[in-house]
């Protein structure tokens, strides 16, 4: 089908049929409302516990990918009902950028781990982590952004060449994303390394013997951990699932979609939500903030 005469569809019809447009199906109405609605009570949940603990940055994060990715579903809902409208629009950049933010709430937990359970053996102080994965994140957030940006302008214009760049952005973000997840990743595992080795020797004050016995602590780095796992996940599966372009078969299959990034990511909300770290990790709370290091 011709560039214009796509410009020119508004709605599905015998000229406009489903297949011709970017994702080729009708997104399944029950599965893309329940994900909307998981979302939105990740939302409240997680801002009702953010402000009661006062865990405002790790709040803001959490929260702000919930909203993103609830309005992102909201998007494909829209689709459902209209494949040619602005759903599309909506949900390439809300679904893009809600998963950067969860990776900001994972980073930042690492300088509270720090300095809860053994600052000492920190390779570098543990203040820096946040400067380190913080602004490398922005970027991801800002390479994301232009390019669905650019996406969605392609898409309303019906303009593949547009389409392609901003997949092309896109891409580089996600690509950076997946880098800057790798080398947290590694990062965390050499200080999880080193801070058992200092606890096994008996080298820890009591405070930090304390914070490092928690069961409440042990709970909550392990939900932050399948966190990291099911956003890294998400992340390779989306470089592959954008790699051949829009329109590719990856990215007109649904139920890959559904399993890779839907579950993924809500996975991970719901653990940062659900355990939250004003509760079980209490450190990260301003009114129980340690000593700069």
């Amino acid at each position: 089908m011709a560039a214009r005469a796509k410009a020119l569809c508004k709605e599905v019809a015998p000229e406009c049929p489903v297949e011709f447009t970017t994702l080729g199906y009708f997104p399944h109405l029950g599965a893309n409302s329940f994900f909307c609605a998981c979302f939105g009570l990740f939302f409240f949940a997680s801002l009702v516990a953010g402000v009661w603990k006062r865990t405002w940055t790790f709040t803001f994060a959490v929260t702000g990918a919930c909203a993103l990715e609830c309005v992102g579903y909201a998007g494909r809902i829209l689709i459902y009902q209209n494949p040619w409208g602005t759903g599309f629009t909506l949900q390439i950049i809300t679904i893009i950028l809600g998963p950067t933010f969860l990776c900001a709430a994972v980073y930042l937990t690492l300088k509270h781990v720090a300095l809860a359970v053994g600052r000492e053996i920190s390779r570098i102080q543990p203040y820096l982590y946040t400067w380190i994965f913080i602004p490398c994140d922005i970027l991801c957030l800002v390479l994301q952004g232009i390019g669905g940006g650019v996406a969605a302008s392609g898409d309303k214009k019906k303009d593949k060449g547009l389409l392609d760049n901003g997949n092309r952005i896109i891409m580089a973000g996600i690509g950076l994303q997946v880098g800057v997840l790798s080398f947290f990743g590694i990062t965390a595992l050499d200080y999880y390394w080193r801070v058992s080795r200092y606890h096994r020797k008996s080298l820890a004050s009591d405070q930090e013997r304390a914070a490092w016995t928690d069961r409440k602590f042990h709970v909550f780095a392990g939900a932050v951990s399948i966190a990291y796992l099911t956003i890294y996940c998400r992340c390779v599966y989306r470089i592959a699932e954008m790699a051949g372009g829009w329109g590719n078969p990856i990215m007109r299959d649904e139920p890959s979609f559904i399993a890779m990034e839907s579950v993924m990511i809500l996975i991970a909300a719901g653990l940062l939500s659900c355990f939250p770290a004003g509760i079980l990790f209490p450190r990260m709370s301003t009114q129980l903030r340690a000593p700069k290091a």
